[in-house]
């Protein structure tokens, strides 16, 4: 049993899917909300179906304020060491100190020599990546004096400046599987970064290669707890287990602890591209892990105590309600827009007596409160931009002056950018639920017929105040000193889309933990 006492961090592997980049923007941005530690990305520059990986952390470090950031790894052979650290250090300092720096010395060496790198041997290969990281260490050192010396075989710098430094001291995260890549780990590296999915044994594995990175730590005199070890992790949340991270929360909870306890793990990053199960990491592994680690390092022995008292909860049954508040409708209105008549909204027949809920019932019926508060928090967005853009149009007619002219047309534009994503996340939202979530649940039970009805037809007259916004930002374009048509029509999409979001959440929240959102999910 081997245990380095890090701190434990928990964080998610997403796919930087070219074709749907909202996709991606938006899976990180429910990491951050459901208190993962931890968003990273593959880095596969050579592949045209994936976005650069460089410019979509740098984008989510603007568009996120907590969660870090790295590379799962970033691809060596076709990014240069000295722009590399300075492109981390900048980017860290933007991001008030959010990015981590996983490196990998590369693999798939047809597609890297395809695209202007060298193709290495496996020894070269590790010489490359120990002279990349001296190069990147002395950059970083900004309060040395002198420039970056490295004369190596496959990098060499004479004299580059140095810094930026970085806002925080950046973990360098190596990939590695070889012995003589996990000695160099061991030596010069601040963690460990493996796939589980790429040892044949599994965690099995884990002790021999542990014990080369130590090896190699001990023969370069630093102590082995100054590695991290992570690990990249799949599964599936289901209601019984058959595999390895393949069951219940509770049967992860177990089996992560166990990976942190006896093999000294202590990042575990989630590999998937599905919501809820981000959701169920974040919100029910991760806390009863930490909590489990750290009562077995406080006293140990106590692990099995603790397993067993988990098991007997889960086997004591379901919570006997539903936890998940809808929530509620915010009564005020802004327009008097009738667009609909709320008094006649149909009501979702009740549950059946007696029902009961799993935790990960609870969860399935919690995402689409959490995927309607991005919804809302985005139209809070919307409308403060709203605001400060007119304020500028306020002070640029006392101005008068060309530039602000131009300031102000540049403001407006931007206004109309975010407008315009924030209505295509709403359109593609109801898109869904018409195509594929109301179905399922008209198969799974016919009462919910009338509200589903209804629902669609509020997403039709959602779609017609989605237009008329587009509309108004047209002729905002045209006589940018007039506000008032846009203004009446955000105020038209703060009143539908919030009134329907709480009717949604009041009415399907309960079937959606009973059924789930397709079939086979709960």
């Amino acid at each position: 049993m081997t245990d380095y006492g890090h701190e434990l961090i928990f964080g998610s592997f997403l796919t930087p899917d070219a074709r749907r980049p909202e996709q991606v923007v938006a899976l990180a941005k429910l990491c951050e909300q459901v208190g993962l530690d931890l968003a990273t990305f593959q880095d596969h520059p050579y592949q045209p179906n994936f976005l650069d990986t460089w410019t979509l952390m740098s984008y989510l470090a603007a568009a996120t304020s907590r969660i870090r950031l790295s590379g799962n790894v970033l691809n060596l052979p076709l990014r240069q060491p000295v722009v590399l650290a300075r492109s981390v250090a900048s980017l860290d300092r933007l991001s008030g100190g959010r990015v981590e720096l996983g490196l990998g010395a590369g693999a798939f060496w047809e597609a890297i020599e395809a695209n202007g790198g060298r193709r290495l041997t496996a020894g070269q290969a590790v010489d490359a990546l120990d002279e990349a990281i001296r190069i990147i260490r002395e950059v970083w050192a900004a309060d040395q004096r002198g420039g970056v010396r490295v004369d190596g075989e496959h990098y060499r710098v004479h004299g580059a400046k140095r810094g930026p430094a970085p806002a925080h001291d950046v973990g360098i995260w190596v990939g590695a599987y070889k012995p003589r890549m996990l000695r160099l780990v061991g030596r010069a590296a601040d963690g460990w970064l493996p796939s589980l999915a790429y040892l044949p044994k599994g965690a099995a594995e884990l002790p021999a290669l542990n014990a080369l990175v130590d090896e190699g730590a001990e023969a370069a005199g630093r102590d082995p707890r100054a590695v991290r070890r992570l690990l990249n992790v799949n599964g599936r949340f289901t209601a019984t287990g058959s595999d390895f991270l393949v069951g219940p929360p509770a049967q992860w909870v177990e089996e992560v602890a166990g990976l942190a306890l006896d093999h000294g793990v202590s990042g575990f990053v989630l590999g998937a591209d599905d919501p809820t199960a981000f959701q169920l990491f974040a919100q029910e592994v991760a806390p009863a892990v930490r909590e489990l680690v750290a009562a077995e390092r406080a006293e140990p022995g106590t692990r099995a105590a603790a397993v067993r008292q988990q098991r007997e909860v889960v086997e004591a049954g379901a919570a006997p309600a539903l936890a998940v508040r809808p929530t509620p409708d915010p009564g005020v209105r802004l327009t008097d827009h009738g667009r609909w008549d709320e008094s006649t909204r149909p009501v979702a027949p009740p549950a059946p007596a007696g029902q009961t809920y799993t935790p990960h019932q609870q969860a399935v019926g919690a995402h689409l409160v959490d995927v309607h508060d991005h919804l809302r928090q985005e139209l809070g967005q919307v409308r403060d931009l709203l605001e400060q853009v007119e304020r500028g149009v306020v002070s640029a007619g006392e101005a008068r002056g060309v530039l602000n002219r131009m300031t102000m047309r540049q403001n407006n534009w931007t206004l109309g950018a975010y407008c315009a994503a924030y209505c295509t996340v709403v359109t593609q939202h109801h898109g869904l639920e018409d195509n594929s979530i109301f179905p399922y649940l008209r198969r799974a039970d016919s009462g919910l017929a009338p509200v589903l009805d209804r629902l669609e037809e509020e997403h039709v007259v959602i779609h017609d105040v989605v237009e008329s916004v587009d509309r108004a930002l047209v002729d905002l374009i045209r006589d940018p000193d007039d506000f008032t048509a846009l203004r009446r029509a955000v105020d038209v999409l703060t009143d539908t889309l919030l009134s329907h979001l709480s009717y949604e959440e009041q009415q399907i929240v309960e079937p959606l933990a009973r059924y789930g959102f397709y079939a086979g999910q709960v």
